[in-house]
């Protein structure tokens, strides 16, 4: 089956079955058009993608793009890139396009890529403000960024309240009797998400003056591996610390691991508080409790804007923080009784 099969059976001409599979009604009656639908309905036709791709000047692809990473990880080492690529591609999907995923080092690296994909329009994870200058001088392919900080840059971005995040962390601790806090994060040379979560933990230290500072901050990457050795040292060191925050989930999974090697229980002997609110914390022992964010929200949000632009609105302009909530399971002890 072809376009000139269809033409032949409609008895008209392959020109305006084009017309009718490129949403070209123009130049087609309605009568005309319900019929090649109905044959194109009744023999299952399905248009030769690239062809359509060329007549319509569209690819229906678009890109993803996991900055920051190196040629020898993956990001699958970070269960928080699984979830929300996997709820983007649903909601892509949904519209009928196909989401291409590419890792890079540099953000900029993919600028050359884009051009040889032709793809409609890109996500971007977490970028520096800059980088988005320079992707911006770059490319004119409709960008929708999450969780990025660029203030200084007319770009639509959706992420979620990271500082009251980083609040909630300690007031929910704080809540529970905790007065011995330790904060587990990645190192952060400028502003964006974990510096605005940091600075959230430290402002509701400060406002119900609880002692913290640099010796109460322990630093790890955001992989397994690092946090089971972070988990190690905090229990060597031995500060007496009644609780602990991970600015990440798969971290709070490491740490409790490294604890649990040392003789330490949670939520026992010590508490652990996750971020992200990851499927996996119902899988551990104890069921972690977590600051939850919703992926699907943020991925519709962000398909939303980019269909939006994609539909003619160039100049669209949104930083959109979505609310976050604490997630209550059992790896925190409540001691304020």
């Amino acid at each position: 089956m072809n376009l000139k099969t269809i033409a032949d059976m409609a008895g008209v001409s392959p020109a305006t079955v084009s017309n009718v599979i490129n949403g070209n009604f123009g130049k087609v009656s309605d009568e005309t058009r319900r019929k090649i639908e109905n044959i194109i309905k009744k023999t299952n036709y399905k248009p030769n993608a690239i062809a359509r791709s060329l007549a319509k000047n569209e690819s229906r692809i678009i890109g993803l793009i996991v900055p920051y990473l190196g040629k020898n990880e993956s990001f699958l080492s970070n269960p928080y890139n699984t979830q929300i690529i996997a709820s983007l591609e649903k909601y892509v999907r949904n519209r009928d396009y196909y989401l291409m995923l590419r890792c890079v080092g540099n953000p900029s690296e993919i600028i050359p890529i884009l051009s040889s994909w032709n793809v409609d329009g890109a996500f971007f994870l977490g970028v520096y403000e800059k980088e988005v200058k320079e992707i911006k001088k770059l490319t004119d392919v409709p960008i929708v960024y999450l969780d990025t900080y660029a203030p200084n840059e007319k770009i639509v971005n959706v992420g979620i309240e990271d500082y009251r995040g980083g609040y909630l962390s300690a007031r929910y601790l704080i809540s529970k009797g905790h007065s011995k806090l330790a904060l587990v994060t990645p190192r952060s040379d400028g502003e964006g998400v974990i510096q605005e979560r940091l600075r959230g933990f430290s402002d509701a230290c400060k406002e119900n003056k609880i002692d913290f500072n640099e010796s109460n901050i322990y630093y790890s990457d955001t992989t397994y591996a690092s946090a089971v050795n972070t988990g190690q040292d905090i229990a060597f060191n031995n500060k007496g610390y009644t609780a602990i925050a991970a600015m990440s989930d798969i971290v709070a999974f490491g740490v409790i691991e490294g604890l649990t090697q040392c003789g330490i229980k949670v939520p026992n002997d010590v508490s652990v508080l996750g971020f992200d609110n990851l499927p996996n914390c119902e899988y551990m022992t104890p069921k972690l409790s977590s600051i939850s964010q919703d992926f699907d929200q943020k991925a519709n949000r962000a398909c939303d804007y980019l269909f939006r632009m994609l539909d003619g609105e160039k100049n669209l302009v949104e930083n959109e923080r979505l609310p976050i909530r604490v997630v209550e399971r059992q790896s925190v002890k409540n001691i304020a009784e």
